[in-house]
């Protein structure tokens, strides 16, 4: 992605009807088009690709950068978050090391996007079994719960005021690429984004294309619930779940936003 920032050069005076004025010039007018966007060539056929979308929001990012002197807090927050989060992905993915080789418990995502509140993070599903996709929702999870437990406490020392919470939503299905496939599209992405914001919740993920209850430990699986939400631009009906320690926390108009299966 490009920003289209004109210099000081790129501009001349020119006599008009009512007196001399700087303009841009011609060539860099029409430098202004969509190549800016970085995508290449829009008209190419898409790829479709099985996937599994997440989308992390720092819940209360907008006020954070409301405060005073936010260009001293902001790139010191995003520097430090983007940094712990790749690290934290890659920690959570790791299992072992071996010969010089890092074995996973599931693939690493193969596309990433700033989002200015967030991050979508996105994995190509051709190829992950079922096994190691699920094992995906647990990481996923546990980068949520080390925000809040690990990073948060240590970012209260050096910023006023960080967000207090990353939510995050996940769903499978499937992505088209856009262009030379430097952006995807698909409403897999569309339902992590409306899933992370499911009142009163932090974490939750769609039902369809996973199956816990067949890969997860009793022990695993009781922490979570599964529930019926109406989903903007979705559905009606969508089977989501949940944290049972969030969901059991909800009270009024949260918790009957939820309804049982």
């Amino acid at each position: 992605m490009s920003v289209f920032r004109p210099k000081k050069e790129d501009s001349i005076v020119v006599d008009t009807t009512t007196g001399r004025r700087r303009g841009l010039k011609a060539e860099v007018f029409g430098a202004f088009n969509p190549s800016m966007l970085g995508l290449g060539d829009v008209k190419k056929e898409a790829e479709a690709i099985p996937a599994i979308s997440a989308i992390f929001d720092l819940q209360g990012f907008t006020n954070f950068c409301k405060q005073i002197e936010p260009e001293l807090s902001v790139p010191a927050f995003l520097s430090a978050f983007l940094d712990w989060m790749f690290d934290s992905i890659k920690e959570e993915t790791k299992e072992s090391a071996q010969d010089g080789a890092v074995l996973m418990y599931h693939d690493l995502p193969f596309y990433a996007k700033f989002l200015g509140d967030g991050l979508l993070l996105v994995w190509s599903a051709k190829g992950m079994g079922a096994v190691a996709q699920h094992n995906l929702i647990i990481s996923l999870h546990r980068i949520c719960e080390k925000y809040r437990k690990v990073f948060l406490p240590k970012m209260r020392k050096k910023v006023v005021e960080p967000p207090d919470r990353l939510r995050c939503g996940i769903a499978k299905g499937t992505v088209l690429s856009v262009g030379d496939g430097n952006d995807f599209v698909g409403s897999c992405i569309n339902l992590a984004a409306r899933l992370q914001k499911l009142p009163g919740l932090t974490f939750s993920f769609a039902a369809r294309g996973f199956d816990p209850e067949s890969r997860w430990e009793p022990d695993t699986l009781k922490n979570w619930t599964l529930k019926i939400a109406s989903i903007r631009g979705i559905g009606e009906n969508e089977l989501v779940y949940v944290r049972t320690a969030e969901y059991s926390k909800l009270t009024g108009p949260d918790k009957d936003f939820f309804r049982d299966p």
